[in-house]
């Protein structure tokens, strides 16, 4: 609040009459009446502000040194007026918003302060009415004349104080002091106040932009860099540093980033050079060569325009390593582990053996073969091998070589030129850096395996049409439900392959011989069930839990969740008993099995073969069992 010129022998009866009987004159403004009150009821004694204790040297240099940017900016500024300061014997100060003096920007030769104010806290419960606080309190700029401030010794003197403010608050507020009012206009001194605080408030704004700008930039997954015209990069991000430092164009004895001209080689034809003549590109794949490495790069470049001629002096340049884009695909894609080694419940001896194998085998960076029955868990074994390795943070990618035909598994491994300038890449590049789970590796064709074999010795590919070798990083981890050693003894498994994945190989045992592991895995699949499904949790009676537990589980872990989902599904109580087990899943017993091979087939798989366990299931005799069995020409 700027105010006009008040008579100073009027304020200072106001001020001796409150002194001595507490009545407060109408004409004192409101803002000063109400802090006299406070400061009267504080029973704050009058003295001098240099009398006033403030906080150790210690303390005050931590504290200047958080506010470093705002102290510089006030340095730079009053460099040019310390004449000025000091002719009209100015006291200047800045202020934190808790009001505690940073710096005192006066003149040495200053009569009314010393450089002890610093470090004094001038809020109204130290010093009594000022007009620090008085700006604190009501975040607006007020000038307050001397027989107002609650200190008698300054009533010879004028104050004034303007919030700094940032983003809505106050940050800093900037306070003068001067004695020799007459010889100096109020208007003059409220100019000063209000060129700081426009003058700071834009320099705060802009460094706290150009702060967060820095923390975007440093952020990103890309690489960022502005490039003058003969070469030089005036800018790059941290990730840009790291980058150039690979390549050999950091002159770390200089601190400073080479000419781009002297470290690669084919830089008139990349991008950037073309960029200088206003040829913008986006997203196009650069081949980069330099004395060290050829590399790829996703590239972006941006000519940057003068706004008055539309010269070109640089250029803006974003770069992503295909390497790195295809792992942020992955991870966008859900290429990631889904369960830890925790996850995998169990206390029976076989199954601890398990994990801590798979732990141990996590730690190196082997290739590992996982081998079990069908329905055993391998695929959450490894999810939680990926998630337990150094290569947790890249991608965990799964190819079932069933699934599709030999022609298209091989291109699903390599890749593929699929075009003249169209080649896509495959599952062994897209999972470099993490893990490529090859489920059923079994049924890989033998010429295929003998690939992957060469690829994962030489650590190089070609996709599939093309001639271009590329480097590779990826650990296997296969599952398989055969005996690999044996197929490879009958030459229906590359040996050399099996070599390469076996060197830590780890058995995951079947259900029924992990029996006491029942119980909690029936618990744990209720558990899954109900929150994938949003359900409320079931128990299983006791006589449901023995029924489980005696039963061999052909399908193993994978056809007892097929049971539960089914038991879940199909009981409305929040107990399941015995009863509402059905072993055969969702094929009952009163089922059309007699006349529907489907069903029949689905219930010979439930009982893994055996026909007396699937005589029981389905209630007949295995005589009436054995003429079906003829009847739909089933093989054991």
């Amino acid at each position: 609040m700027i105010r006009q010129n008040r008579n100073r022998e009027k304020l200072a009866n106001y001020y001796n009459s409150f002194m001595e009987s507490g009545v407060i004159d109408p004409n004192v403004h409101p803002w000063i009446a109400d802090s006299w009150q406070e400061s009267k009821g504080l029973t704050i004694a009058a003295k001098k502000f240099n009398d006033v204790n403030g906080m150790d040297k210690e303390n005050l240099k931590a504290l200047q040194s958080h506010h470093n940017a705002a102290m510089e900016y006030m340095q730079d500024f009053t460099e040019g007026i310390k004449d000025f300061l000091q002719e009209y014997d100015i006291c200047l100060l800045l202020l934190d918003s808790e009001c505690t003096v940073l710096k005192n920007y006066s003149s040495p030769y200053n009569r009314l302060l010393s450089k002890k104010i610093e470090g004094i806290c001038l809020d109204e419960k130290t010093v009594g009415t000022f007009s620090s606080n008085i700006t604190a309190k009501y975040k607006s700029l007020f000038w307050m004349f001397g027989p107002e401030i609650w200190f008698k010794e300054y009533h010879d003197c004028d104050t004034g104080s303007a919030p700094i403010m940032v983003c809505g608050n106050t940050a800093y507020i900037v306070t003068v002091l001067c004695r020799d009012y007459d010889k100096l206009p109020q208007d003059g001194i409220i100019a000063l106040l209000m060129a700081i605080k426009t003058g700071m408030e834009i320099h705060l704004k802009q460094k706290m932009f150009l702060q967060a700008q820095e923390e975007i930039l440093n952020a990103t997954p890309f690489a960022v860099y502005h490039i003058l015209k003969n070469g030089d990069v005036a800018y790059t991000n941290k990730l840009g540093i790291s980058r150039l430092a690979g390549i050999g164009a950091i002159d770390e004895q200089a601190k400073k980033t080479l000419n781009l001209n002297d470290v690669v080689l084919n830089y008139k034809h990349t991008p950037i050079y073309k960029g200088f003549e206003g040829v913008s590109c986006i997203n196009q794949e650069i081949t980069w060569t330099t004395q060290i490495k050829t590399y790829e790069d996703i590239t972006t470049v941006v000519p940057i325009k003068d706004s008055n001629d539309g010269s070109i002096d640089s250029v803006v340049a974003v770069t992503m390593p295909i390497e790195d884009l295809r792992m942020l695909v992955a991870h966008a894609a859900g290429y990631t582990a889904k369960y830890s080694l925790d996850t995998i419940v169990g206390i029976s001896s076989s199954c601890k053996l398990m994990k801590e194998r798979a732990a141990r085998a996590a730690k190196k960076n082997y290739h590992i073969l996982l081998q079990g029955e069908a329905g055993t868990g391998k695929q959450r074994l490894a999810h939680g091998i990926h998630m337990a390795s150094s290569r947790s943070h890249g991608p965990l990618i799964s190819l079932n070589c069933s699934d599709i035909t030999p022609e298209l598994l091989e291109q699903e491994l390599f890749g593929a030129k699929m075009g003249k300038e169209l080649s896509h890449p495959g599952k062994l590049e897209l999972a470099s850096g993490g893990t490529l789970l090859l489920d059923e590796i079994e049924k890989l064709p033998l010429q295929t395996a003998e690939r992957l074999a060469d690829a994962l010795q030489n650590k190089k590919i070609c996709r599939i049409g093309e001639d271009v070798e590329r480097s590779i990083n990826v650990r296997i981890i296969a599952s398989s439900d055969s005996n690999l050693r044996r197929l490879c003894e009958k030459n229906l498994f590359d040996k050399r392959l099996f070599e390469i994945i076996s060197r830590s190989i780890i058995h995951v045992p079947p259900l029924r011989s992990r029996r006491d592991d029942i119980p909690l895995l029936a618990e744990s699949i209720l558990k899954e069930l109900s929150a994938q499904h949003k359900l409320s949790t079931k128990q299983l009676s006791s006589e449901a839990i023995k029924l489980l537990s005696e039963y061999d589980w052909p399908g193993n872990i994978k056809q007892m969740q097929g049971v539960i989902e089914n038991a879940v599904f199909t009981t409305i109580d929040d107990t399941i008993y015995a009863e509402d087990i059905n072993l055969m899943g969702n094929i009952k017993p009163d089922s059309k099995w007699k006349d529907d091979k489907d069903i029949f087939m689905s219930a010979w798989q439930s009982a893994g073969g055996n026909i007396s366990r699937l005589a029981n299931l389905l209630s007949v005799s295995r005589v009436t069992l054995y003429r079906y069995i003829k009847k739909y020409g089933v093989k054991k």
